[in-house]
């Protein structure tokens, strides 16, 4: 059976919060956008820990005050422990100007938000469509794939992945890099916190560290309503010294903390406990002829700094200009408007991870400069992911920066 093709300009693989926000941006300038999303949403996934520069694209498509009436959690700033030790970061107090305040937002909540937005800005968002196959030529892209209708031949000028997790064009065009992180264990879910009773600011995410192995960390992500999202990450080695189900591992190692095990002792699981390994992500190229990779579909460093959904924004901000000048037919650097860009945040961000699990980080952290220090107004910056403030040094000599100030806490 022959299936009749479609015709857009540009194609999306993937309705997470990249996907949506450029399907938005695309569509506000009047481009003719298709979005295939694989799943049913609302569906669960986790990084629900926004930072402030996403409020930046969320303004610039307009979604504000639609993303503000959802009545998410605001979240103001984060708390870091390791059962010795307390510091707390607020990001009013940063060295770059802009947003102060986010949201924790339980995100098939907030993707189901974005993908409406998308379509009412006038892209085509479309459900449980698996892409199978991607193939390029002078005249353009074809996507072939299925969806509830069955069978369908999409044809595009560009297509975007940003597919997250399920990394459509790096894997069907073989641009899989090996990540520079090693491997990691998460263990994630919801709980009804009932934390109404404890000294417990539920604006600020809680990052505990294991009070014995510090490259073992916990974050508590406060929602409304009384809910939480509690996960651990942890090294495969380690992990499998624990015996049992996933929810039994998740809660042994919270067992070995004073202050978060006391935090949660009246906890209840809203949802089976959940896991992922290896879970950070690399590629060869962020793009080539008539294609482009947006957010975790191109790169996922480490959940430790919420920086996946800032990074994804940032990613689809980015790809707007460069996009929109080809499809009027310019030629287009895309290493130079859009890999070195967002190549300056994500090699801070990168950089800020190594520290943490070098144990730097967390000496800075837990022996922070003093308030009104511009060094601690600069380290908060990155934390509330404005990593690519280039006038931050934090940013543009990441490594040679937080050497000195770690030597200074030692």
């Amino acid at each position: 059976m022959t299936v009749p093709s479609e015709k857009f300009d540009v194609v999306i693989i993937g309705a997470g919060p990249a996907g949506s926000l450029a399907a938005c941006l695309l569509a506000q300038r009047g481009v003719s956008v298709l979005v295939l999303e694989k799943s049913r949403f609302p569906r669960f996934v986790i990084g629900e820990s926004l930072l402030p520069q996403s409020m930046a694209y969320l303004e610039k498509a307009g979604l504000i005050e639609t993303v503000a009436a959802a009545s998410f959690q605001v979240k103001d700033g984060a708390n870091f422990s390791d059962d010795h030790r307390f510091t707390s970061i607020n990001f009013s107090e940063k060295f770059t100007e802009g947003w102060s305040t986010t949201y924790q937002v339980q995100r098939e909540k907030f993707d189901m938000l974005l993908a409406t937005e998308a379509t009412k800005s006038g892209a085509d968002v479309r459900f449980e469509c698996g892409v199978t196959d991607v193939t390029f030529s002078e005249a353009g892209v074809a996507i072939t794939g299925a969806g509830p209708q069955g069978p369908f031949d999409i044809r595009c000028r560009f297509v975007v992945d940003a597919s997250g997790y399920g990394r459509v064009l790096p894997r069907l065009l073989k641009l899989d890099a090996p990540s520079d992180f090693p491997v990691r264990h998460a263990l994630f879910t919801h709980v009804e916190d009932n934390l109404a009773t404890k000294k417990f600011d539920r604006k600020k995410i809680l990052i505990t560290v294991h009070p014995r192995h510090s490259d073992v960390w916990f974050w508590l992500i406060p929602f409304s309503e009384g809910r939480s999202s509690i996960g651990v990450v942890v090294t495969p080695e380690r992990l499998a010294q624990y015996d049992g189900s996933a929810s039994d591992k998740l809660w042994a190692l919270v067992a070995e903390t004073t202050e978060l095990r006391s935090l949660l002792e009246e906890a209840r699981e809203c949802r089976p406990v959940a896991e992922m390994s290896g879970y950070s992500s690399k590629v060869t190229g962020l793009c080539g002829p008539k294609y482009a990779l947006l957010g975790n579909a191109g790169e996922f460093l480490d959940p430790v700094f919420s920086s996946g959904v800032t990074i994804a924004f940032k990613s689809a901000d980015l790809l707007i200009e460069p996009l929109t000048r080809e499809l009027a037919g310019e030629v287009v650097d895309w290493q130079k408007d859009f890999v070195a860009p967002l190549k300056v945040g994500v090699d801070c961000f990168r950089t800020f991870v190594e520290a943490w699990y070098r144990g730097d980080l967390q000496e800075i952290i837990f022996n922070p400069p003093a308030d009104d220090n511009p060094i601690k107004k600069m380290i908060v910056s990155v934390l509330a992911g404005y990593a690519w403030d280039e006038k931050n040094p934090f940013v543009t000599q990441s490594r040679r920066y937080l050497d000195v100030v770690v030597a200074q806490c030692v």
